[in-house]
């Protein structure tokens, strides 16, 4: 069988994917023969198995190459449609997660001092012992509210969420306010859906606002957005930074940070004005429209002029070409949207400029349906109702953020009631697949945190910053390793297979979310037997095997009654442009101007983004991708560079309110000069991480909290710096 694989060749592979081959040797015999009567290996152990990435959270279709038992390369699988045959730069590296010489392979005690390194293996019986003890003992003592859980959004939240829900605890921490909070929040609030999806069948004029999609996770959107171009589609895209997105682009405006809310409320004024809008559709299927005018006059392109330092012609001509475009044109709702404390009013802009095209949820239109539902149409096992929860959410969510969905939280706020104790004191901290010492602002912050925690564990496959300061480290079994939760995507129900036997003793977090919930006394929440039952729990409803799942590499769900009316799950059941909900709440009704800070004397707004060559903080060990990323450097305008006596390659001194960094400096004319940029990421501190420890600088060592009263998004650009010669 050649490297490359056919769509016709790969339907015939055959049916035994779930068989695990053991790294470094040849399969065992009994599995070796079953992948090779259904066709995925040859006589010598050779062949090829489906299954799905977790480079990043767009979960790509694979097909693992497998030779003398080891994984040696991995290709998109053409029948998935996220991937398309395909996998990005972070997907094919993957097997390098895997083998990093780096991996945690047994269950680790700490016996140092927290912080210093030190630990003992340990059995998985006495490290699930332990944790177990000490979780039910922080809950005799203090309530189970004194337990913090926080994880990454991935398939098997469903299952984390049982361990916090049914052990009692509120404090649920997720990475979503340090990325899209604002959007989510202010699209739900406006049409009543999480995140609207984008279709570029027909898209004619796209306006992105910071998203620099040519480098992010989303990968088929990506391509779906070159197809477009290729095509004639016009692109706008505001930014700061010179992104390779502004390099595709038909359009870069280089605005100025914490003013694309200006811009588009002053498009609105030129739409509204000048009855630009798709009359009909808005006044079928639109709150708040009667009195937009009188709401919006106020922000001419003349005043958004002052803010953003665009020119006023240069707004009023591109929002008459976003209007001429009607609903083949698309504002993107953004993602990585947690900015400043007015992102919520960008997005809710943002939202209002879809509305006004008719874009949204109709035949033609760039807008639709958020995607299927994770679960949709699957069986999932039987669980009691989960015991009632009555202490306060430590984030502040609701009695504080009335509007932030409880699956969304507040992290950034969470962190800081356990340094304030308020309303009361936590005591431990259950970390799954998460390393909030990088990725929370103010890192010294997060370490003070971790300082008052009685006890402290994670759960990852490799010795993360997080994991360096835990009491007991649980390895996970890597994404190539293990079984996950089945995933809807497009009508199908795709399956994540080992394609490799777990190394050392690396577990599924299936296997040990069941193995501590039977400890902790709350087994009934975990009812499968292990991996492979639990997925054909999810099966039984479509009446199809295992097996066949395995061989394919996905099943068919029902096809969904489709409905041609277009409805919102808002209170009016329209697109709220006017929303009540907010001004209930105490917060402006209609999208409306926020100043942002700006950065004083002598000081930059300091930005962060996304590199195609890394997904943000979880892969800068990885030596592939270490291989072929650009050194981390700090961006900085060439002139301003030069003003300062500064060069390309100097070592400078970048300082916020909360902390400073090294860092080499890159002079280039990609930038605003009133802004730097640093890639997030980088400047990990755990000495287990060999080839990242050290390398690069942190930004969460720089960043200091902001939290947008709406949304409870963090406002990452909100940090203003200064930089001097190292």
């Amino acid at each position: 069988m050649t490297q490359t694989i056919s769509r016709r060749d790969f339907l015939k592979l055959g049916a035994a994917a779930g068989a695990a081959l053991a790294t470094g040797s040849l399969l065992p015999a009994p599995v070796a023969e079953a992948a090779r009567q259904a066709g995925f290996l040859d006589s010598k152990g050779n062949g090829y198995i489906p299954s799905m990435c977790e480079m990043c959270v767009w979960r790509c279709g694979l097909i693992a190459k497998v030779k003398d038992g080891r994984v040696v390369k991995l290709d998109g699988n053409p029948e998935h449609p996220h991937s398309r045959g395909n996998l990005c730069p972070r997907g094919q590296s993957g097997l390098m997660n895997t083998y990093d010489p780096d991996r945690v392979l047994t269950p680790l005690i700490r016996v140092g001092k927290r912080g210093e390194g030190k630990f003992r293996k340990a059995s998985w019986d006495e490290a699930l012992d332990l944790v177990a003890s000490k979780m039910l003992e922080i809950k005799d003592k203090y309530g189970p509210e004194a337990m913090v859980f926080s994880t990454t959004h991935c398939l098997t939240q469903p299952q984390f969420e049982n361990l916090l829900y049914a052990y009692g605890s509120p404090n649920y921490g997720t990475q979503r306010s340090l990325c899209f909070n604002a959007m989510i929040t202010a699209f739900q609030l406006t049409y009543g859906v999480e995140e609207p999806a984008r279709r570029y069948d027909n898209v004619e004029f796209i306006l992105m606002v910071g998203r620099n999609l040519m480098e992010a996770i989303s990968t088929s959107e990506t391509g779906e957005l070159a197809r477009a171009l290729d095509r004639g589609a016009k692109l706008v895209y505001l930014d700061p930074r010179y992104t390779k997105t502004a390099a595709k682009a038909s359009e870069w405006i280089p605005i100025r940070p914490g003013t694309d809310a200006a811009f588009l409320l002053a498009m609105i004024n030129v739409i509204v004005t000048n009855q630009l809008a798709d009359c009909d559709f808005v006044k079928q299927y639109v709150v708040g429209c009667d009195n937009i005018q009188d709401e919006m006059k106020k922000y001419t392109p003349q005043w958004a002029e002052q803010i953003t330092g665009v020119p006023a012609e240069t707004i009023e001509r591109i929002a008459r070409e976003y209007a001429g475009a009607k609903k083949c044109a698309m504002v993107h709702p953004g993602w990585r949207t947690s900015n400043f404390v007015n992102s919520f009013q960008t997005e809710r802009a943002i939202a209002t400029l879809n509305a006004l095209s008719g874009t949204v949820l109709r035949p033609g239109g760039c807008l639709s349906a958020e995607l299927m539902a994770e679960g949709a149409g699957l069986g999932v096992p039987p669980q009691p109702p989960y015991p009632r929860i009555s202490a306060l959410r430590l984030d502040g969510v609701p009695w504080k953020y009335p509007l932030v969905p409880l699956k969304l939280g507040v992290f950034q706020e969470l962190r800081d009631n356990i340094l304030r104790g308020e309303p009361y004191q936590a005591h431990g901290w259950f970390i799954s697949r998460q390393n909030p010492i990088l990725a929370l602002p103010d890192r010294n912050k997060t370490l003070q945190a971790f300082g008052k925690m009685d006890f402290i564990v994670t759960i990852d496959i490799l010795m993360n910053d997080t994991a360096w300061f835990s009491d007991v480290v649980l390895p996970e079994a890597s994404y190539l390793e293990r079984y996950d939760p089945l995933l809807p995507v497009d009508g199908r129900a795709f399956i994540r297979q080992p394609v490799i036997e777990p190394q050392g003793e690396a577990k599924s977090t299936l296997w040990i979310y069941k193995q501590l919930g039977e400890r902790l006394g709350i087994g009934e929440y975990f009812q499968y037997e292990d991996e492979e039952d639990f997925l054909r729990q999810q099966l039984k409803p479509l009446g199809v095997s295992l097996e066949e799942v395995k061989a394919k590499g996905y099943a068919k769900l029902p096809e969904e009654e489709k409905n041609d009316e277009i409805t919102f799950k808002t209170p009016s059941g329209k697109i709220e442009v006017y929303s009540e909900t907010l001004k209930n709440a105490g917060f402006s009704p209609w999208p409306t101007w926020e100043e942002p800070p700006m950065p004083g004397e002598g000081e930059f707004y300091l930005l962060t983004g996304k590199v195609a060559q890394h997904t943000q903080f979880g892969t800068q060990n990885n030596q592939l991708l270490h291989k072929y990323a650009d050194e981390p450097r700090l961006w900085m305008n060439a002139k301003i560079a030069a003003q300062k006596g500064l060069k390309d390659g100097d070592w400078v001194k970048v300082t916020s309110k909360v902390g400073s960094v090294h860092i080499r400096l890159k002079a280039t004319e990609a930038i605003r000069p009133d802004c730097v940029y640093m890639t997030p990421g980088y400047g990990h501190i755990s000495k287990g991480l060999t080839t990242a420890y050290g390398y690069g600088a942190s930004d969460s060592v720089l960043h200091e909290t902001y939290t947008d009263p709406i949304s409870g998004s963090q406002a990452l650009s909100q940090t203003f710096v200064t930089v001097e010669k190292a």
